[in-house]
Order: structure tokens, then sequence, then C-alpha cells
């Protein structure tokens, strides 16, 4: 096993609060991703399954905390917190980067509004099974490290199974901990900026908040384009679900196109279609905006120069993505150079006769041979499918986790073509279409 550091606590005591962890003598793990704890240098090989427990629980963590942070929900600003999340402390992966361990799920914290800071076993495993996804498709992404059964059931609209998710992930610094910092005072944004920028070695030349901007729109421009590439709907891009790192974070409601219409959402209380598919990049550049206000008299001591220089980095968002969406879509179409005219008439197509998104896509492999492995590297033959999702979540809650595994399994080699990926990305029958998915947390 390893010792975790706490480098968060270099912080002022406001962007966090000491939290213990919290028992659970029944607990035992369903899932231990033992890729992931490989590359983190974790071996349980002479320990005991308590021991193992132990760790992954927290019980050896020396600083524990939970963050505080804002956000805009659905555009509307409140400060919120670790819930229902347990920071435990940092360690090494492969590479030699600083990475997050977390908790979610492990019970109340001071920032749990009256919640009960658990978790139920579905939401979990939804997102241990959708970040591996991710995470093959090459796209960036937070893990899990293992999902934990808390031996007790927790109530939501019915009596569900309590699991706790071992987060894996470059950090935990969010938009909106930059929005918190703004509203204590210019020094703790100071502070936090200091920190992110050592934290996610982030280049600057003159200003630092200057490259702070410049370093999230570049991440969250490839994110954004590479979550269109394979149909991925976020659902809920409040900025406190936006990282600075540029991983994908908080699952929650996400779920994959099936048909394709840009208009689609997934997320049941997304009513007026804020977060749907068409709208992601757009939400990115408003949520960057945020952050930018946040950092303002960090870039300049005059406000009304800090916004002019603010505004023209931010300018530099839509082009950048922009680029970066032509060139996706040159690749999944196989063109050397992106050709505007057949790329909108094939998505207009796709969407008049509700065409599958990815299936269509993998037809177009078939007829450009020239350029076949280009596009076989931007198209997956299998992607997450709600359904599919959805039926290995019910197996696994009854106890039976053969088809998770395998679907797991499979999601992890995307681009290949078999027996296997064929079956998990047939789309759904009527009776089998999802139509809304839920937080479940």
């Amino acid at each position: 096993m390893i010792d975790l550091n706490q480098s968060y606590k270099e912080l002022s005591q406001e962007f966090y609060t000491e939290q213990g962890v919290y028992k659970y003598p029944n607990a035992e793990i369903v899932i231990f991703n033992d890729e992931l704890a490989k590359e983190l240098g974790i071996r349980f090989d002479d320990h005991s399954t308590r021991e193992k427990l132990g760790f992954l629980l927290g019980y050896s963590a020396k600083q524990p905390v939970a963050q505080a942070y804002a956000g805009h929900q659905f555009g509307h600003f409140t400060t919120l917190g670790d819930g229902r999340a347990i920071l435990l402390g940092e360690c090494k992966n492969s590479e030699g980067d600083s990475v997050d361990i977390q908790l979610k799920g492990a019970g109340r914290t001071a920032y749990s509004r009256g919640g009960d800071g658990k978790a139920p076993l579905g939401a979990m495993l939804r997102e241990y099974i959708v970040s591996e996804a991710m995470y093959s498709l090459e796209i960036p992404t937070s893990r899990i490290l293992a999902v934990i059964i808390t031996g007790e059931n927790i109530q939501r609209n019915t009596l569900e199974q309590g699991a706790i998710a071992v987060r894996v992930a470059s950090s935990h610094i969010r938009v909106g901990t930059f929005q918190y910092a703004a509203t204590l005072s210019e020094n703790h944004s100071q502070e936090l900026l200091d920190y992110t920028i050592k934290r996610h070695n982030i280049p600057y030349e003159d200003n630092k908040a200057l490259g702070l901007l410049d370093f999230v729109i570049d991440k969250q421009s490839t994110l954004i384009t590479e979550w269109e590439r394979v149909g991925f709907i976020h659902g809920v891009m409040n900025t406190d679900n936006m990282t600075i790192s540029g991983e994908t974070i908080d699952y929650g409601p996400c779920a994959f196109i099936n048909k394709y219409d840009p208009q689609t959402v997934f997320s049941s209380i997304d009513r007026r279609g804020r977060y749907a598919f068409a709208n992601q990049a757009n939400i990115a550049g408003w949520n960057i905006a945020r952050l930018a206000e946040s950092v303002l008299p960090l870039i300049n001591s005059n406000q009304d120069k800090a916004v002019e220089i603010a505004q023209q980095r931010l300018d530099n968002y839509a082009g950048l993505y922009t680029k970066k969406w032509q060139q996706m879509m040159s690749n999944k179409f196989g063109f050397e150079s992106f050709d505007d005219k057949e790329v909108s008439e094939y998505l207009t197509k796709m969407q008049s006769q509700e065409l599958d998104y990815t299936n269509s896509f993998i037809d177009l492999t078939h007829t450009k041979q020239p350029i076949l492995e280009v596009m076989k590297n931007s198209n997956p033959t299998v992607i997450p499918r709600n359904h599919q999702v959805n039926k290995a979540i019910k197996l696994a809650e009854d106890g039976n986790y053969s088809f998770l595994n395998d679907f797991v399994a499979t999601l992890k080699k995307p681009y290949g073509i078999n027996q296997k990926t064929k079956f998990y990305n047939q789309s759904a029958s009527h009776d089998e279409d999802v139509e809304f998915t839920f937080c479940g947390t």
C-alpha cells in the first residue's frame, strides 16, 4: 500500500473542512480496478481483505478533507462543497504526476445541506462503467479505483444498497472552486491560482491568470470535441462540474446519443435543454467566462482593462473549438480537409431519418479504404449504450456482476469488431429505449 499526501491543506482553511472518514464494518468490495491500481503503484498482495478495505475507505488517511466550492447550477449561482465526498489525499501515477483519491458517497460532511452524504450502488456503478469506457476511448476523464457496498440500505425513491466509489482524478479543482475563492478575497483567489498553476504545471508568460485561462480554454475545447466525437452528453454541465484539468467528472445523468438529434437531452432535470448535445460547446464557453470573471482582479488591477484582456482570451475559445471540431469530423468522415457541405448534408440526413449516430459513422468506414485507419480510430464500434448500462446495473444490484464485467471488458477495446462489440452495440429496441436519465445520488 502507499501513503497519501494532502497538498490541498497548504491552502487557507476556508477552502476545505477537515473531515474524518466513516466506518463501515459490513463493507464489501464489488469492483476493483486492477489496471488503475497498477498505474498508481497500489498493491495488496500481502494484505488481508480487511486491510485492503481499510485503505480504500480511507482508514489510514492522515488528513482527509471535504472541499469547498461554489457553482452555477443551471445558470443560478450558489455556494456548494463536497456534500457526499471526502478527499483522502494524493499519490503519484506511473508518469510521476499527482492524482487525487476521493471517496464519493462516503457520508455527511459540513457541506451536505440536509442530505445524507451517501450514494446508491447503481449510480456508482454507472460512473465506473462510463468512465472506463471514456478512458478507453482516450477521452480525458476521472476514473473509479473501486466500488464498495457499505452494507447499509439508503432511502431514495425506494430503499437501495449504499455504495462508495473510490475516485481518481488529476485534481478536483473546479471552475466553481475559483468562483468560491472570488467570494472570499483577492488574496484567496491568488492563493488558489498559485496552487493550481503548480499542481497542474500550467505554463504562463507574464500573468498566471491568463495562463490559467489559456490552459482551460485549450483543455475544455478538446474535451467537448471528444465528447461530440462519440455522442456523449454529460447532462449537468454546471460550473462546479467542470474541472480545471479538462477531465470529465461527475457523470450523474450522462448518456450517449442513439438516434441523432443535436437537441437530444436525457437528464430528467434538464427540462429546458440547457445541456443538450448541441449546446455543450457553448455552455463550456459560458463556464469559462465565469472562470474569467473570478480571476479578473488577477489579470489587471484596472477592471476595464482586465475585462478587455479577458474577453480577448475568451474570444479565442470559439475559433479553437471550431478548428478542433472540424478536424475531428474530418477524421470521422475520412476527409483530408474539412468539407462543410458534405458533413452538413450527412448530419441532416442522420437527423431526418433518425439514424443511429455511432452506427452511421461505422458504416462510413467501409467506404474509404485509403484513410481507413484514421476513420477507425475516430469511430468507435462500441459505446456504453444506455440500455446496456441499465441492464448491467440492474443485474449487479441483484448480485450478478458477470454481465457488467464482460460489458466493461468489451468497452475497453472500443475500436475492434467482433461478436461482443456487435452484441453490446446493438441499438435499443422500443421496449429497451432509455428516454430519461437521473443523477441517482
